[in-house]
């Protein structure tokens, strides 16, 4: 279990005021930080292509810095994700104007729908036995 897997999905947090002021570039991630990025970035490609089609426009984050719900469409959770990959950590970006809390769901509820239409392929797929 990585940093990442904790099943509230990734937590961005604040950037470092410092990131990009002279030599204070963030440590680089771990091993295993980077695995769980990567996994995250994998997870949320499937999120995406199950969810966007039934209007889910992306991913509610709660924002431990500000205690508010932050609503991140797909392509910028993806970019969050890849920054985070390449320099360890994500810089602030303007979220959506007036978002519809309804068009977004939390990792967890995307993680859960992925696993239940997983489950249901799973079930429909044939046993191996072919009938007479």
């Amino acid at each position: 279990m990585s940093a990442f897997d904790d099943g509230s999905g990734p937590n961005f947090g604040a950037p470092d005021p410092d990131f990009g002021a002279g030599d204070h570039a963030p440590p680089p991630l771990t091993m295993e930080e980077r695995a769980g990025v990567l996994d995250d970035l994998a997870e949320l490609e499937v999120f995406r292509t199950l969810l966007e089609p039934t209007g889910i426009k992306g991913i509610v984050v709660d924002c431990p810095d500000c205690d508010e719900e932050h609503h991140v469409d797909w392509p910028l959770m993806q970019a969050n994700l890849r920054q985070l990959l390449e320099e360890g950590q994500t810089g602030r970006h303007e979220p959506p104007f007036d978002p519809d809390p309804d068009d977004y769901v939390s990792w967890d509820y995307a993680s859960g729908y992925a696993d239940g239409i997983a489950a249901a392929a799973e079930s429909d797929e044939p046993t191996g036995r072919h009938a007479l």
